[in-house]
């Protein structure tokens, strides 16, 4: 075998290997009815980490464009999603509340998909369609992550249980709406 046939030959395993990774990431959609239980948390604990407990969740979207009676018509879909083999939690210092904690993580990120999919459907776009789009998710994710921070900083990650509760109940009253 030459050095093209076995570099072709490595190349075509890596994309396949890498399809496969992709493939097999576990992503769950939020819903209302979905709440977490500590076996959704599958991910490896750091042993170096001082946090207790980590939600991997984000925000994914995707659109298309077409033009109607010579007007730029876009479809899209933005949605919150979980990954339990990215997120993790340390049986030994967890409990019911921080489990709260971390499902309100899951539920902001649900908040933010609602604020994309509101820009997105108020926005009058032009011919740069995909900048736009583009421009409005990292707006999104920025806001998100600041939104997450602010949450932890009140709460003191769980621990402030006067405030932790303000914040479940003030995001199940958002998410009604």
């Amino acid at each position: 075998m030459g050095f093209i046939d076995k570099t072709y030959l490595v190349f075509l395993l890596l994309i396949l290997f890498t399809v496969s990774l992709v493939q097999s990431q576990e992503e769950v959609e939020w819903s209302p009815d979905f709440r977490f239980t500590w076996a959704d948390f599958k991910g490896p604990a750091p042993i170096n980490s001082s946090a207790s407990a980590t939600t991997a969740s984000g925000i994914s979207y995707n659109f298309s464009t077409s033009e109607e009676n010579k007007e730029l018509k876009i479809e899209y879909t933005v949605g919150a999603y979980f990954y339990p083999t990215r997120s993790w939690y340390k049986a030994e210092v967890c409990n019911d509340v921080t489990l709260s904690h971390e499902q309100i993580h899951f539920d902001i990120t649900e908040l933010y998909a609602r604020k994309m999919r509101k820009q997105l459907a108020e926005t009058k776009f032009t011919e740069n369609v995909k900048e736009e789009v583009r421009k409005i998710y990292k707006t999104t994710l920025r806001q998100l992550n600041d939104f997450q921070n602010k949450y932890d900083s009140e709460t003191n990650y769980s621990r402030n249980l006067t405030v932790q509760e303000k914040w479940v109940k003030d995001i199940a009253t958002v998410l009604k709406n």
